[in-house]
């Protein structure tokens, strides 16, 4: 038995020799070193358009016009960002109210709408929630004209709540598919019991599920956060002078004859920067959030 097994091991030694002379001790290092290259050169050419975009805000007008864009600054100057604040500030206070109350109404609707589907069954339920799903397929552009008559007939019409209301709604589909999933993992058991402890659909859903699926609830408010904060197509169409968003007036800033690309580029930076510092505080919660629904997908 023990000469069996050394000679499988001399067998082993002799296989792994082999494989050494046919691959060259020189191989993996210069496969690396072609790996390493190949992924700074991605990277330069990816983050080349985000350099020149910093530099150019922070040149003067007339440098910005003597100079490559991604050429640094001969002098660093806040002027390009001085400029854009004044044109951007109002908008920025806009967006900030549009983008927090639609998310919380869309994700209050869509939490709601979940919680039913998931632990509530009822007639029609199935048809109900593929309806739901079609809709996050529906584009915008297709009900556009409906829509902007409803908003009229409300006398919402260039009104920061007409907005609110339009991304409340139009966010609930896909929150409640994205919640749905988050919703189902609630064991039944605690919501038997709790029926049975004389608690109410609503005190169940305060009490049992919302405390339950917390991580899914700040995964799906940041998504709508980033999605309304960057929107234009409703702001463009419902909006005007009294409710006009960052997106819009800075899209106004490359309107003129003659462009300041660093006031262009000072307010994409600044338009950009909320949601920047929106992931960067609540990244653990978005990782934690789509792990949970990986598994759950799983």
């Amino acid at each position: 038995m023990q000469h069996h097994v050394n000679s499988i091991e001399r067998s082993k030694d002799g296989q792994q020799a082999q494989a050494l002379r046919i691959r060259p001790r020189w191989r993996m290092p210069v496969l690396k070193t072609v790996y390493y290259l190949l992924m700074v050169l991605f990277l330069v050419f990816y983050m080349l358009p985000f350099w020149g975009t910093v530099v150019t805000s922070f040149k003067t007008n007339s440098e910005v016009m003597t100079s490559t864009p991604i050429t640094p600054p001969s002098r660093w100057t806040l002027e390009g960002y001085a400029s854009a604040m004044e044109e951007l500030g109002l908008p920025l206070m806009t967006s900030l109210l549009i983008t927090l109350f639609g998310a919380a109404g869309s994700v209050f609707l869509g939490s709601v709408c979940a919680y039913a589907l998931s632990k509530w069954r009822f007639k029609l339920n199935n048809v109900f929630f593929i309806a739901l799903v079609a809709a996050t397929y529906l584009p915008f552009q297709a009900i556009l004209i409906p829509l902007l008559q409803n908003i009229n007939a409300l006398d919402l019409y260039d009104n920061v709540w007409g907005l609110v209301m339009v991304h409340s709604i139009f966010g609930m589909p896909m929150c409640t598919v994205m919640m749905r999933g988050y919703y189902a993992d609630v064991p039944d058991a605690l919501i038997k019991q709790a029926m049975i402890d004389g608690n109410g659909m609503w005190r169940i859903y305060r009490k049992i599920v919302l405390p339950n699926t917390k991580i899914a609830t700040i995964t799906v408010f940041v998504f709508q956060c980033t999605s309304i904060w960057n929107e234009m197509l409703f702001a463009l169409v419902l909006g005007g002078y009294d409710s006009k968003p960052a997106t819009i007036a800075l899209n106004e800033l490359a309107g003129t004859m003659a462009a300041e690309f660093n006031v262009q580029m000072a307010g994409s930076l600044i338009l950009a920067l909320p949601v920047l510092v929106l992931y960067i505080f609540m990244g653990k919660y978005l990782i934690s959030g789509q792990m949970s629904g990986a598994v759950t997908a799983s």
